[in-house]
């Protein structure tokens, strides 16, 4: 579903907020996201800006779900199957996103927010960014920007992931293009990660019609209806960039990244800016949620797996749980293997079986209390490579962090009499005919 028929959509329905008191950047606008508890919302008037904010459309399942004409329960098979069947998108000539053109951008001029005390500029979030490697072709990922200039940014280049691999790569600069205000279908592909040389863009495609435009000033291409597009290049110049909140809640520190200068900006003629506040639910939600069909492809390679949890208990990122229909006695501990392998910074993982409710945290603790025993069910990997995020791990500079990961089997044991391990259910009554 397009954004603005998704926002409008949203509204109708009374999912959405809408507030026309004049509101700040500085604080104000992130702490109101905060409050609504990342419900969707538009800022209808921001103080010394003409642009409004929207946000909160992805800090829900229920709502991603919504956006994709799918349900939180199916939602997990619609992404897996937009991996493995990408859609190429058709290119426009003309497209919404370039009805206003400007050509000596000034970044004063948009609404980015500054979000908590303590954080090293103003940032920009919500920005799906892409880039062509000469050798893979196009990537889209997300990569914040902290406002240093007129027309610079600093961008978080993570090592080993493909913006950065190319950044490192070339002798001069690589082109980057950033999207703000994207559909659903745009937001949760460009989080996916899939493997080199698969473009995200044909997966949001699969996802949801997806057509792109020609950026104005460089050889990339964006979603046609986006609200905003940043052209620059990401320059072999380092400034200071941080410190930031990060996934865990927890504040990033302040690096040396590399400087993105803008050459163009350009937007619809009523163009709508896009916020997400960090370490919240939209953050955790794009970060986490795209990992579990790659842990479903994995997990599936060796049993019947059902469904995957990345829990925000984790950071949503760090905690997973599989559920599996268990039919041999291995499938928990293969299972738990194939799970580390399809999400490699996951820290924690659990197995369950088909008839415990995923999204459900006392059902998962009571899988866990009733059929797990530490001295056979429980696998334990030592020095594994982990996740930065992690502020428990072990840390040493221009090395990999190191981490313990676990792994439990919850899973009904094998060749036992299983009745004593199945859930009992009481049914519910018409109480009108008990009580007057």
């Amino acid at each position: 579903m397009k954004l603005r028929d998704f926002l409008t959509a949203l509204e109708q329905q009374k999912k959405l907020i809408r507030i026309s008191k004049p509101v700040s950047i500085h604080k104000e606008i992130a702490n109101i996201i905060y409050t609504l508890n990342e419900q969707p919302v538009i800022f209808d008037t921001v103080k010394d800006y003409s642009y409004p904010i929207f946000s909160g459309i992805t800090a829900d399942r229920d709502i991603i779900a919504q956006g994709l004409n799918t349900t939180k329960e199916k939602l997990l098979i619609k992404l897996v199957e937009a991996l493995r069947h990408p859609k190429e998108p058709p290119i426009h000539d003309t497209a919404p996103c370039q009805e206003i053109v400007i050509k000596n951008p000034d970044l004063k001029k948009l609404p980015l927010l500054y979000h908590l005390d303590g954080d090293g500029g103003r940032y920009a979030t919500a920005t799906v960014s892409t880039i062509k490697d000469p050798d893979t072709g196009r990537n889209v990922s997300y990569h914040r920007l902290m406002e240093i200039g007129t027309n610079k940014f600093t961008a978080r280049l993570i090592k080993k992931r493909q913006t950065r691999t190319t950044y490192d790569k070339l002798d001069g600069d690589l082109e980057m293009a950033v999207c703000i205000g994207n559909s659903i279908a745009v937001m949760i592909a460009a989080s996916l990660s899939p493997p080199s040389g698969v473009d995200e863009f044909s997966i949001s495609h699969a996802l949801d019609p997806t057509p792109l435009v020609k950026c104005v000033t460089k050889n990339l291409e964006v979603p046609a209806d986006c609200e905003f597009v940043i052209e620059g290049r990401l320059t072999k110049n380092l400034d200071r960039e941080g410190p930031f909140v990060d996934l865990t809640e927890t504040r990033d520190f302040e690096r040396q990244e590399p400087v993105f200068e803008i050459d163009c900006i350009t937007h619809r003629k009523d163009a709508m800016y896009q916020a997400l506040i960090p370490g919240r639910l939209e953050h955790k939600t794009l970060m986490g949620m795209p990992k579990e069909p790659t842990i479903y492809n994995e997990v599936s390679t060796v049993a019947t797996c059902k469904n995957v949890l990345v829990t925000m208990g984790g950071g949503s990122w760090l905690h997973g749980i599989v559920q599996i229909k268990k039919q041999h006695p291995d499938d928990g501990k293969k299972a738990i293997e194939a799970a580390f392998n399809g999400h490699k910074s996951m820290k924690h993982v659990v197995i369950i079986d088909d008839d415990v409710d995923i999204y459900n945290p006392q059902a998962i603790e009571w899988a866990i209390a009733t059929r797990f025993q530490g001295d056979h069910d429980l696998i334990i990997k030592h020095d594994q490579p982990g996740s930065s995020l992690d502020p428990s791990g072990k840390h040493e500079p221009g090395k990999k962090t190191l981490t313990t990961k676990i792994g439990a089997d919850a899973t009904i044991p094998s060749n036992i009499d299983k009745n004593k391990y199945e859930i009992v259910h009481y049914h519910p009554v018409n109480l009108d005919a008990y009580i007057n």
